[in-house]
């Protein structure tokens, strides 16, 4: 079963791709389950995708353990990850552990937290206490203020450099997982070699061991804001809106309901 991270360790040793899904409620989370998708994230991105925020920044605890918990019911096979907000990990890995708990409770399998090097002893810390977590390195986007927006990440030497040294230190200090984003293909393909762990991309190429995309940008529920890298199998916006139109043209000319 996918739930079990050692089937994500055992595909990449046999170099075998793994799917990640965003989900954020019952239904979709059900959907993805049954189509096979081997992981479902709740992610902080429903900050922007259904509450209507312009970053991910406002997430708290709070929603991301009510997402977490009914996502969590709609999975009997996938891995489910959660985002840890900001502002809920950062301060201490005290403070880290107390919220991963709150989310593993809920029905996550594994938690994801953004940030390199600086997180390294909060990874070790919650990993030597049954914390599962993945690692998110790249564009972060809990850090859009201080990097100025979302912009790609790992451009430069120096700056590719970081994140190879930010991906081999978080493994070691325990991290089931490396998530990269918005990174050149060839450096996240270079990091997806030397760390001994999965790595899931997102915008980073197709060198990595799994890919993540959102389910909005994926069904085309949010067309005029998804990212470049997105790709769009669904018209699901207009799909949505040709239906309601229809529905409310038939109520009002008296076609719906019959009898």
């Amino acid at each position: 079963m996918s739930k079990n991270l050692a089937v994500w360790e055992k595909a990449k040793r046999e170099g075998r791709k793994m799917t990640m899904i965003t989900a954020y409620d019952y239904p979709f989370a059900r959907l993805a389950d049954a189509a096979g998708v081997d992981a479902v994230l709740v992610g902080d991105s429903l900050g922007m995708m259904v509450a209507g925020e312009a970053d991910t920044l406002p997430v708290s605890l709070e929603q991301m353990e009510y997402h977490t918990r009914i996502v969590a019911k709609g999975i009997t096979r996938a891995l489910v990850m959660a985002d840890l907000p900001f502002g809920s990990f950062e301060e201490s890995p005290a403070q880290a552990f107390r919220a991963s708990a709150r989310l593993l409770k809920a029905g996550a399998d594994i938690v994801k937290l953004e940030g390199g090097a600086p997180m390294v002893e909060t990874v070790s810390f919650l990993s030597q206490r049954a914390i599962p977590v993945c690692a998110h390195i790249g564009l972060t986007p809990q850090h859009v203020r201080q990097l100025g927006g979302f912009k790609r990440q790992g451009k430069t030497a120096d700056a590719a450099a970081r994140l190879i040294e930010d991906a081999l230190a978080l493994a070691e200090a325990g991290a089931r997982m490396v998530l990269m984003e918005a990174i050149p293909s060839e450096l996240a393909t270079e990091i997806t070699k030397r760390v001994p762990v999965p790595t899931i991309g997102i915008g980073a190429g197709n060198g990595t061991d799994g890919q993540v995309l959102v389910l909005h940008d994926v069904l085309g529920l949010n067309p005029d804001k998804a990212p470049g890298f997105a790709k769009r199998y669904l018209d699901g916006a207009d799909l949505v809106q040709t239906a309601l139109s229809q529905y409310a043209e038939e109520v009002r000319g008296s076609i719906f309901p019959q009898g």
